[in-house]
């Protein structure tokens, strides 16, 4: 699994409901927001004046981690 700039606020909630508090942490509150339906995650970071690449290392990041702790 990897996010990218154009996935999803809720895909990428679905592929882990864990990712909620890394970006809650960055600032983005999106977990209950309407809007997240229809936003992607660059769109979210504009619209709340985040660096978008930073976000996407650290989600990708977890990801990579949780997919390495499965293979163990």
């Amino acid at each position: 699994m990897k996010a990218t700039k154009q996935t999803m606020i809720n895909d990428l909630l679905q592929m882990d409901s864990n990712i909620a508090g890394l970006l809650m942490g960055h600032g983005l509150h999106c977990i209950g927001c309407m809007l997240a339906a229809n936003e992607n995650i660059e769109q979210a970071c504009m619209a709340h004046g985040l660096n978008v690449d930073t976000l996407l290392e650290d989600i990708n990041a977890y990801l990579a981690e949780q997919e390495a702790d499965k293979k163990d």
